[in-house]
């Protein structure tokens, strides 16, 4: 329970100052927290690791001695006073019964249980000693009972190499993905509109250097997609304009030869 001795005073503006300077020169100070704080026993202390803005209230960011968290308070929660040890052992007990630590709860409760029942001073060693003699035993056995649940079941397992022991089971050999050797495709032309395709099978050359018919490139080009089509088209109309000029050579040089061939002939 809070102290109802004194109403605990907020910090002065220049405490907070104080506070400030420290902090900002990497020395966190040391408060000690008020019958005011809520969650903290009174007397406990803590460091002040940094300040929020002092319009929020709760702008003191306290981290309590022997925890990690960081919590929030009020400038009337927390005192650069340092409590007596005696106020504050007598105001942290009561406080640390309502915080949820069995550790340090644990022989507090088993005070407060023994003490009431002891009408005599022969009746205070009966009392005092059956609370102390049953606890351990119900720990001792319960904690007998678990390694003996985990001493049988590791002796019913057999062990690997046992003959009834079950072979561990393997992932089917169907159940592995097989993955798939990737293909490469290369089709070649020439200005002359000779084409041929490459064939690559993983790291194995399947095909090399096949003949493929202009005709046959064009149907599978306007298969494969508009755009490929439009390029492949336009290396086929260069090729058949080089084999026109071509053609037209050829015929006017073999008008030539039929030309001397006649006058041969005369």
């Amino acid at each position: 329970m809070p102290s109802s001795r004194t109403k605990p005073q907020p910090l002065s503006d220049t405490e907070i100052q104080q506070i400030a300077t420290d902090i900002a020169g990497g020395r966190p100070p040391m408060v000690w927290f008020t019958a005011a704080a809520v969650g903290v026993p009174e007397g406990r202390s803590g460091k002040v690791l940094e300040l929020d803005d002092p319009s929020v209230g709760d702008f003191l960011r306290v981290r309590p001695t022997g925890s990690k968290d960081v919590l929030s308070f009020s400038p009337t929660e927390v005192t650069l006073t340092k409590p007596p040890r005696a106020a504050t052992a007598s105001t942290a007990q009561p406080k640390s019964t309502t915080r949820k630590e069995s550790p340090v709860t644990q022989p507090s409760t088993l005070t407060s249980v023994a003490t009431p029942s002891t009408p005599s001073p022969g009746s205070l060693g009966t009392n005092a000693a059956t609370p102390s003699v049953p606890k351990p035993g119900p720990v001792a056995s319960g904690t007998s009972e678990a390694d003996n649940a985990a001493k049988s079941a590791a002796a019913k397992q057999p062990a690997a190499g046992a003959p009834g022991a079950k072979p561990a089971t393997k992932a089917p050999a169907a159940a592995r993905k097989v993955k798939a050797p990737e293909v490469t495709v290369t089709l070649t032309g020439t200005a002359d509109g000779e084409w041929s395709v490459d064939v690559i099978s993983g790291k194995k050359r399947a095909v090399r250097g096949l003949p493929v018919a202009s005709s046959a490139v064009a149907q599978a080009a306007k298969v494969l997609h508009p755009e490929v089509a439009e390029v492949v088209a336009g290396i086929l109309d260069a090729a058949r304009e080089v084999q026109q000029v071509k053609v037209a050579q050829l015929a006017a040089e073999l008008e030539e030869a039929k030309r001397l061939l006649e006058e041969l002939t005369d």
